[in-house]
């Protein structure tokens, strides 16, 4: 057995007092055992303007978030997954939105920029993550004492594909920032089908209410088992949600109904 957790934030334009509340969350969720922690999408900075990003984006390896990542992760002996953060790209206006992987020793060990990037228009809500955000272009796997985990941010979970690409998983991550009006829709059975999918636990960790920018996300941080079912949710507010992954679990489901044995395509 292993224990794993989300942490669940309503992340401000203040990236010091996210910092503080992820630094708080994080040994909370340590504080139940957890030796791998997720945060979620945007967790150092939800700004007043999509731009705002871009003025706090960091070179690789320098920073004050992935400073904060590096000391969390050690200080607690955890895998610390770090949502996203906005590293620095070669267009002066735009950023990569990227996960990190930090190991017990707070090392950087893994790395994925997001591929998807989120367009919607419903009334008068309106977002279009591309006017800020280079898209990756590489599939995001790190090996950890769970198995190999798979990386994904938020608008990928839309994209089965991305998972195929990866190969056998453990356990899929998802970091995100769901809008309300999408996550009450879709992010359930979106993380669910995921799971059964894989035959894989998913891992979810969400913004989760009213922002300062008038932004509302939906929350629902989850820990889902390889048959598809909900283990541990937070619907709403900061917090933390954290449960097991058994690999004798996740074996048994994928001996009793093979079904990644049996693609053909």
């Amino acid at each position: 057995m292993h224990t794993v957790a989300a942490v669940q934030m309503i992340s401000t334009p203040d990236v010091a007092a996210n910092l503080a509340t992820a630094r708080r969350l994080v040994a909370d969720a340590a504080a139940t055992g957890a030796k791998l922690v997720l945060l979620p999408e945007y967790w150092a900075i939800m700004g007043l303007s999509d731009s705002d990003k871009v003025g706090q984006a960091e070179q690789l390896g320098h920073g004050p978030i992935q400073d904060c990542m590096a000391a969390m992760a050690r200080e607690h002996g955890v895998w610390l997954l770090g949502g996203t953060l906005p590293l620095a790209s070669d267009d002066p206006e735009r950023v990569i939105n990227t996960t990190l992987v930090y190991d017990p020793a707070g090392r950087h060990v893994g790395r994925y920029d997001k591929i998807h990037l989120f367009g919607f228009t419903k009334g008068t809500e309106s977002y279009d993550e591309a006017r800020t955000i280079v898209p990756g272009r590489s599939v995001g796997t790190v090996d950890t004492p769970l198995g190999k985990v798979g990386l994904s941010v938020c608008y990928d979970l839309r994209f089965p594909e991305l998972y195929r690409a990866m190969g056998p998983l453990s356990l899929i991550v998802v970091p995100a920032a769901f809008t309300y009006t999408t996550g009450k829709a879709h992010w359930e059975v979106l993380l669910r089908a995921r799971a059964i999918e894989n035959q894989c636990y998913v891992l979810a960790a969400a913004q989760g209410g009213q922002h300062v920018n008038g932004r509302r996300t939906w929350g629902h941080s989850m820990l889902i088992d390889p048959w598809g079912e909900v283990k541990a949710v937070l619907a709403e507010g900061e917090g933390v949600v954290h449960g097991q992954v058994d690999l004798d679990f996740l074996g048994t489901v994928r001996a009793s109904l093979p079904a990644l044995q049996h693609r053909t395509m």
